[in-house]
């Protein structure tokens, strides 16, 4: 992509700055930036967060730039975070994020931000043809010609002091943010879909805030579809209140005991503390902890009506499915852009299950979507021997 020349100008000292961010670790400071943000009609934004052991991601820093200037505020310092907050939830400021998901999730749940005026730069991409999950580097050589280092990816941000490589990392991340907006949007404009990106961000930002079901945990966990009725119940117990623990105690879902143990516990179905102790998958010291508990959840399953399995498609579904995924296909090459943002197989799985159940329409399959695409896929589900 040709990049314009005043671009290319004001990238220079922009780019020099990144080695002299202006770190905010009081709140009199964050009130002196929240200052200058307020001057700007567009930011980037990012944040850098650890999320290993535990259930909910610890923010660990908040970048913000103007295009000119980096900060990077430091949330284990700054006792009031509200002049953040308060630009995170303005709208009449655009901001820039590229791949938000975790980033609205953090934001949303470390400060209670409810994010307005967003865009993400990398589903922006998408929508001129590049692929979904194009990342921040790619979109950095493809936009604006530089080159973005990735050596700190797997930095503790949670560890004080943070390096003089960290700090260059974090304002790499955010100082371009502005720029690629500013040679998107025009784009997006002109083919009329920046809409489309207004939409898109603002559903992503409400499913990132939605806390899962506990109820419903288990349909994520591989192995499920191969139980029988009563190990299926017993798994979904298990599963919710694995769930429970993990967000009452905050830890990651694997240090209460993994996937596999899960699995393990429902197909063997063991009796004792001590049976559940020869089960590889489970750590010794959580089945001390937790083996009475599971084994009171699996004879409470017992007498449960049974869980319903996972739909299985059809051979005339599965037939379905694939006029599906080529009407995606060749709707996605008609406008240009990655199939995948129109729809996954997973999501046109949910819309053929849902539709064909009771009439429904998953909310992803609205919007912009609905004339786009959804509109030839119900056609599809709607006339099943019409179409060939």
């Amino acid at each position: 992509m040709d990049i314009d020349a005043s671009i290319t100008s004001r990238l220079k000292p922009t780019l020099a700055a990144v080695n002299d961010p202006v770190v905010v670790t009081s709140s009199a400071q964050l009130r002196q930036a929240a200052d200058e943000w307020r001057q700007a009609t567009v930011v980037g934004l990012d944040t850098e967060f650890v999320r290993e052991r535990t259930y909910r991601a610890a923010l660990g820093l908040v970048q913000v730039s103007d295009g000119e200037t980096a900060w990077l505020v430091d949330p284990l310092a700054v006792e009031d975070m509200s002049p953040l907050t308060s630009l995170l939830e303005d709208p009449a400021t655009t901001k820039v994020i590229h791949s938000g998901s975790e980033d609205f999730e953090v934001l949303h749940h470390e400060l209670g931000a409810q994010l307005r005026g967003v865009v993400d730069s990398q589903i922006a991409c998408a929508m001129l043809g590049q692929s979904l999950q194009l990342g921040y580097h790619h979109a950095a050589q493809w936009l604006l010609d530089v080159e973005v280092e990735k050596d700190q990816t797997r930095s503790n941000w949670l560890r004080r002091p943070l390096s003089d490589d960290q700090h260059r990392y974090a304002a790499l991340d955010v100082v371009l943010l502005p720029f690629m907006i500013e040679r998107l949007r025009p784009q997006l404009e002109e083919k009329q879909r920046w809409a489309w990106l207004e939409e898109e961000v603002e559903r992503a930002i409400q499913k990132s805030v939605e806390d899962t079901d506990p109820q419903l945990a288990w349909m994520r966990i591989s192995g499920a579809g191969g139980l029988d009725d009563m190990q299926r119940t017993a798994l979904a117990s298990l599963a919710a209140w694995r769930e429970e623990v993990a967000i009452r105690k905050n830890l990651a879902r694997g240090f209460v005991i993994s996937d596999a143990g899960l699995i393990a516990l429902a197909r063997r179905q063991p009796g004792t503390v001590g049976d559940i102790k020869t089960i590889e998958a489970i750590h010794p010291r959580a089945a001390s902890r937790y083996g009475e508990a599971w084994n009171a959840l699996i004879d409470a399953a017992r007498n449960q009506q049974p869980v319903a399995p996972l739909p299985q498609l059809s051979p005339e579904q599965r037939r379905l499915m694939k006029l599906m995924k080529q009407r995606v296909a060749a709707t996605a090459g008609e406008l240009e852009v990655d199939a995948a943002l129109l729809a996954s197989r997973k999501q046109l799985e949910d819309l053929l299950f849902s539709y064909l159940e009771n009439g429904a329409v998953p909310e992803r399959f609205g919007g912009w979507r609905m004339d786009i695409v959804t509109h030839q896929l119900l056609e599809i589900l709607d006339q099943p021997d019409k179409v060939e």
